[in-house]
């Protein structure tokens, strides 16, 4: 069976071999094989790649954060699971045609969304619902502010809180990430610079926002803690820039501006089993509904994994990049 895998950290599209390796073979007690449909290229998966992210301890290894798939084979002691029924996989190898994971690894998910759609579950939806839940106590008509709104967690953090009646203000890094995100439903849109904090508010009427949600670092943290009312919290998830995040004394002491991390390994590593799998249905039957929705701008299989990553490394696409790993989706 195929696989994708690195030997040695670098450019993600140079680095990477589509490879022919033993099949996974029959499950063990408590595990379930599956069959992947389709896996998303995540920016976790590059920066892992890069060796800028947490990842494998040893080299060559295998790539996948997220995947979608079919149980094919069960286990004995196995009885939360059927053949045949679509999971979403929490392991790290799903850039393969089958993998053999604890059953307890995987969340049923029902058959009516688009596998395309499912295999960009595990990771951005999550993290766009949890930190808008689990650091301010936000009502509706507050506001949020957010950085790198055009990405995937972006484009969810949009939805979900449009759906929840919570205002966004959104900092891009060009103009033509503008109208996707007018067209979503962000009510404020802007493309960064030294003045967007002042920009915002007069759009806001001279309101701040409550939370600040940051993917870059560097001195953009600093543009979001402007933007904040004072007692504000700047939640930090990704580290585009490569820069440490940058707050002033004077938004720290004198604003009490608060920075805290977020990292969805972390999250869900907190959460019960069923607490894990009802936050996934329900981002799942947001789907289903439409109210979550990401844009794919192609699809792969694994023998064009370089060029599936090369697209992917690109700073202007459409949508995400997804793999099916055994051939197109009917």
């Amino acid at each position: 069976m195929k696989a994708i895998e690195f030997a040695t950290h670098g450019v993600p599209h140079e680095v990477c071999r589509c490879v022919e390796i033993a099949d996974v073979g029959p499950p063990s007690a408590g595990e379930i094989v599956v069959e992947i449909l389709a896996s998303a290229i995540n920016p976790a998966d590059l920066l892992i790649i890069e060796g800028r992210y947490p990842g494998p301890d040893s080299l060559p290894a295998r790539l996948g954060i997220e995947g979608v798939g079919r149980v094919v084979e069960i286990g004995e002691n196995v009885d939360s699971l059927s053949i045949g029924d679509i999971v979403v996989s929490l392991e790290r190898q799903n850039w393969a045609q089958r993998i053999r994971i604890p059953a307890n690894r995987a969340i049923r998910i029902a058959e009516d969304v688009d596998p395309l759609q499912l295999a960009q579950l595990k990771a951005n939806p999550p993290s766009a619902m949890l930190m808008l839940r689990n650091y301010v106590d936000l009502k509706p008509g507050d506001w949020v502010v957010q950085n790198a709104a055009n990405s995937g967690v972006g484009r969810h953090v949009v939805r979900l809180a449009t759906a929840q009646g919570i205002r966004t203000a959104n900092i891009v890094r060009r103009p033509e990430a503008v109208a996707p995100l007018k067209d979503i439903g962000a009510e404020i849109v802007l493309v960064d610079g030294d003045d967007v904090a002042a920009r915002m508010r007069a759009e806001t009427g001279g309101a701040g926002a409550r939370l600040a949600l940051d993917a870059v670092c560097g001195e953009a943290t600093q543009r979001l803690a402007d933007c904040l009312d004072d007692g504000g919290v700047i939640v930090n998830y990704g580290f585009l820039s490569g820069e440490p995040c940058m707050v002033t004394p004077h938004q720290l002491i004198l604003r009490d501006i608060t920075l805290k991390g977020f990292w969805m390994v972390k999250a869900g590593g907190g959460m019960s089993p069923d607490a894990m799998r009802a936050m996934y249905q329900e981002l799942a039957s947001r789907f289903a509904d439409g109210t979550l929705f990401v844009p794919v701008d192609e699809v792969f299989e694994l023998d064009a994994i370089a060029e599936a990553l090369e697209r992917s490394w690109r700073f202007r696409r459409s949508g995400k990049i997804v793999l099916t790993p055994n051939g197109p989706i009917d």
